[in-house]
């Protein structure tokens, strides 16, 4: 493939629209808060736009971020699966958001849509896209949790009838807490290094993941939101946040390679939950509502497939 064929520009066009769009639709729903623009430079080349709501009618905090950073060598987290591609120059541009609703029964969730080019003078530039999104419920409903992987099969359904299996079990795989032996939530799709089906229909499908997010998400956001809850809920929620943040920090290699590359800090660091607590020890109750999310929830399963059976609380 040849530098012609690679449209950098259409796919930044592409991102910045899309996180335009769903701040737009975030702040309709959330109703009360706006999101704060902050525009930040990289000093090693490149820059983005972070966007945060803090506050709001329905989240808690909401952060939709765009970057485009360039660099003369790429960090170790994206070498470490690739290590022919040490020493090349790198330009990596993505929109990456995390949302942390108010309400225990409004799931967070995480999406991510991004393009990489590795280059030097003398090689054959090699490029991938990556990304995907993914849900983590408190308290979860199985009609939500189904709703979900059905937006995802769909959206995989017309590029191969593999691509929504193998990326609903990379998803499993990835965010899977191996020190907890539990996933952080229900999965969804994830994907990276995706260049087989050639630039213009890799292109084609991330946008039509990054079209479908705020079609799997905000209808249960509506549905959800307005849902009764307690303190309990509230501390079970900020408890389950510590699950959150225990991935992020240790395994998320999109947070290493923001950091190895010397991104902006406050932004990287944005998708962390602006409240959590740890307790040593805790067991839920057997039989609680607590208990039902570890025993039918936090599995690896075929959420399409009508013999699976979890009751919702």
């Amino acid at each position: 493939m040849s530098n012609d064929d690679i449209s950098m520009g259409r796919v930044e066009d592409y991102l910045r629209a899309l996180q335009q769009r769903i701040v737009a639709a975030l702040e309709e729903v959330d109703g009360k808060a706006s999101f704060r623009q902050d525009r930040w430079e990289r000093p090693g080349g490149g820059g983005g736009e972070s966007r945060v709501l803090v506050d709001g009618g329905v989240f808690e905090q909401a952060g939709v971020g765009f970057s485009h950073v360039f660099g003369k060598q790429l960090p170790p987290s994206a070498t470490k699966a690739r290590p022919e591609l040490a020493g090349r120059g790198f330009e990596a541009m993505g929109v990456s958001l995390v949302l942390h609703p108010h309400n225990p029964y409004v799931p967070t969730t995480h999406a991510n849509f991004r393009f990489f080019l590795a280059a030097n003078e003398t090689d054959t530039p090699v490029w991938w896209f990556g990304g995907g999104f993914d849900l983590t419920p408190y308290y979860p409903f199985r009609e939500d949790v189904v709703q979900w992987h059905q937006h995802a099969y769909d959206a995989c359904r017309k590029f191969g009838d593999d691509l929504y299996p193998r990326f609903k079990q990379w998803c499993d795989e990835y965010f899977f807490l191996k020190h907890r032996n539990e996933t952080r939530g229900v999965g969804g799709l994830f994907y990276d290094d995706f260049n087989e089906l050639g630039f213009e229909r890799c292109f084609e499908f991330t946008r039509t993941l990054g079209d479908r997010f705020l079609d799997a998400y905000l209808p249960i956001v509506r549905a959800r939101k307005d849902h009764p809850f307690g303190q309990r809920q509230r501390e079970f929620q900020l408890y389950r946040r510590g699950r959150y943040v225990e991935f992020n920090l240790l395994y998320d290699r999109g947070t290493l390679f923001g950091l190895q590359s010397g991104g902006r800090t406050e932004s990287i660091l944005m998708s962390l939950p602006p409240r959590v607590r740890w307790q040593y020890d805790w067991q839920p109750e057997p039989g609680s509502p607590e208990a039902n999310l570890y025993d039918q929830f936090l599995k690896p399963q075929d959420w399409l497939d009508n013999a699976v059976t979890a009751e919702s609380p």
